[in-house]
């Protein structure tokens, strides 16, 4: 079973930015696609963006807006979620999550593994 624990989160103001972390227990981490999602209070679950294994592709979510950059390195088995210009609805529990398929999915369901979520908190 593969364990993904996602730190960084925090409370800030609207402008400023947040780099979350994300660190897998995988041995096979270099060859997963590595996404974030969020949910906010009384929301669904959303995606925000994700990066394949290789680094050299990634998909984000319109509401990004090339506010939020992903990076991974392979080395650590750590993938990150850089949060730029943080706005009160980027509030959210932002969670990490990995397709050992190696796809660049926006779906829930194209994702075996999640971890329990780091709260982001963003005071207009």
């Amino acid at each position: 079973q593969v364990q993904l624990v996602e730190s960084g989160g925090r409370y800030v103001q609207a402008g400023d930015s947040v780099r979350l972390s994300c660190v897998s227990s995988a041995n096979s981490f270099s060859r997963h696609t590595m996404g974030w999602f969020r949910q906010a209070p009384g929301k669904a679950r959303q995606f925000v963006g994700c990066m394949n294994w290789r680094s050299n592709s990634a998909k984000y979510a319109d509401f990004v807006k090339g506010r939020f950059i992903i990076s991974r390195d392979n080395d650590k088995n750590t993938v990150y979620l850089q949060m730029n210009n943080l706005k009160s609805e980027d509030t959210a529990v932002y969670y990490c999550a990995a397709d050992y398929l190696g796809r660049l999915g926006a779906r829930e369901n194209e994702y075996h593994f999640w971890g329990q979520g780091t709260q982001v908190t963003v005071s207009s």
